[in-house]
C-alpha cells in the first residue's frame, strides 16, 4: 500500500456501450478514466436479495453510517500500531495487511467473502453483521492497547523510582534500618528532599518549623545533582504540622518506612512488569495486525454492499451494470472525477447539464426532483453515476 494512494468504486450501467455487454462497459470505463489519472480493475459485486424501494433508501443510509463507522474503526487501529511499534512508518506498513495480502493486491482480486456474508441473506442481516463486527473488533483493540498502555505506564513508574533524583526515587536502597527510629511511642524520624540550593537554608530553619523538633537531629543520608536527602527527628503530636511546614517551605517529605525484603521485592516488581510488558506488547501487536486486517476487509465489503445498494436505487431494475475500482492518487484523482462526469453527464438525465462552453453545471431542481423519486441522494456530493473514493491508511 503506498502512502497517498486514492481508491475510486465507480459503478455504471452497461447500457453505456451499445452491446450492454459488461466487459465492453468495463473497457469504456478505464479508456474515460485512461492511464494517466490511475489503473482501473474489475470489481465484482455478487447480486443480492433486493427488498422494497423504502427498505433500499434505509439501508443505503445505514450502509453511508457503517462505511464511516469502519473508516473509523481501521484509522484507530492503524493509530494502535504506529504507537506499539513507535512510529516506524516502514514496520506499520509491514503489519497492514487483508487476509495476509498487501492492502493494494487485495482490493485488486477483491472477491465478495460468500462463506462469511452469504449473498442469500436479506441485506439487512448483511448490514447487522457487519455492524457487530466491526463493533467486536474495535471493543477487542480498545481493550488490550489499554491493558498494555496500563502496564506500561506502571513499568515506567518503577523504573522511575529506580532512576529518579531523591525528592521521587525509591529509599529501600538508600536508606538503612540503623537511620530510622522505628516502633517509638513518642518519636517520628521524617526524611526530606532538600534542593542543593537551600540546603544551608534548611540548616538554619528546619528546628524552628514547628514545636517539638528534636534539636541537631538533622543527619544527611544522600545526595545527588539536585536534592539533598537528611532525616530530622521530630515528636508524634507535631508530626503532621512538621510535614505541612515542610510543603511550605518547598521542601520534599518522603513518606517512607522500612521493609525486611523491599528493596528485593521492587527489583521483582520491575522484572515481572518488564515481562508483563513485552507479553502483552507482543499480544498487542498480533491484535492490531488482525484488528487492521479484518476491518479494513468488512470495510471493503460495507463499500460493495453500498455500490450494489446504490446502484439498485439510481439505476434500477433490470440490474445490469459493471464496477471498477480506479487506484489512483489525490491529485489524479480529481482529474479522473471530471473525466467521468464529462462522458457520463447524461445517466443524471436533466440533472447535468452543459452551459455555453460546454461546461457541466448541475440542475438543483432536477436534483431535488431525484431526492423525491428515490428519496435519497447519499452523503457525499451527488454525481450523475454511482461513485464513492477513499483511502485506507
Amino acid at each position: 500500500m503506498s502512502k497517498g494512494t486514492k481508491y475510486l468504486l465507480v459503478s455504471l450501467p452497461t447500457s453505456i456501450t451499445p452491446s450492454s455487454h459488461p466487459d465492453e462497459a468495463l473497457t469504456a470505463l478505464r479508456s474515460t478514466v485512461t492511464t494517466n489519472c490511475g489503473t482501473t480493475y474489475p470489481f465484482a459485486i455478487p447480486t443480492f436479495k433486493i427488498g422494497t424501494l423504502d427498505a433500499l433508501v434505509q439501508q443505503a443510509d445505514d450502509l453511508a453510517k457503517l462505511d464511516a463507522a469502519c473508516d473509523g474503526v481501521v484509522g484507530k487501529v492503524g493509530d494502535s500500531l504506529k504507537a506499539i511499534l513507535d512510529g516506524d512508518e516502514d514496520k506499520v506498513q509491514q503489519q497492514k495487511t487483508i487476509n495476509d495480502k498487501p492492502v493494494d493486491q487485495y482490493l485488486r482480486t477483491f472477491q465478495w467473502n460468500k462463506v462469511k456474508y452469504r449473498a442469500d441473506k436479506s441485506i439487512k442481516e448483511l448490514i447487522d453483521s457487519l455492524q457487530k463486527e466491526i463493533a467486536g473488533i474495535d471493543n477487542d483493540v480498545k481493550a488490550k492497547f489499554t491493558q498494555y498502555n496500563s502496564v506500561k505506564t506502571n513499568l515506567a513508574a518503577s523504573q522511575r523510582k529506580q532512576t529518579g533524583n531523591l525528592a521521587t526515587k525509591s529509599l529501600a536502597t538508600i536508606v538503612k534500618p540503623s537511620q530510622l527510629i522505628q516502633d517509638s511511642e513518642y518519636l517520628d524520624t521524617h526524611l526530606i528532599a532538600v534542593p542543593n540550593m537551600v540546603v544551608k537554608d534548611f540548616y538554619k530553619t528546619y528546628e524552628s518549623l514547628t514545636s517539638m523538633v528534636v534539636p541537631r537531629s538533622a543527619v544527611q543520608i544522600a545526595a545527588d545533582d539536585e536534592f539533598t536527602l537528611f532525616s530530622v527527628v521530630v515528636f508524634k503530636k507535631f508530626s503532621a504540622d512538621f510535614v505541612h511546614k515542610v510543603r511550605e517551605k518547598r521542601w520534599t517529605p518522603r513518606d517512607y518506612k522500612y521493609k525486611e525484603g523491599g528493596k528485593e521485592e521492587e527489583a521483582k516488581e520491575v522484572e515481572q512488569l518488564e515481562k508483563d510488558a513485552q507479553k502483552l506488547w507482543g499480544e498487542a501487536l498480533r491484535q492490531g495486525r488482525t484488528g487492521y486486517s479484518e476491518s479494513a476487509m468488512i470495510w471493503i465489503h460495507v463499500l460493495a454492499l453500498r455500490v450494489f445498494v446504490e446502484t439498485v436505487l439510481r439505476y434500477g431494475l433490470p440490474l445490469d451494470f459493471v464496477c471498477g475500482l480506479v487506484q489512483t492518487t489525490e491529485k489524479l484523482a480529481k482529474t479522473a472525477k471530471t473525466n467521468l462526469d464529462s462522458a457520463y453527464s447524461y445517466l443524471g438525465g436533466n440533472a447535468f447539464g452543459r452551459d455555453s462552453k460546454g461546461r457541466i453545471k448541475k440542475d438543483d431542481q432536477a436534483m431535488s426532483n431525484e431526492l423525491q423519486t428515490t428519496g435519497h441522494l447519499g452523503d457525499q456530493e451527488y454525481s450523475p453515476y454511482v461513485y464513492y473514493d477513499f483511502e485506507i491508511v
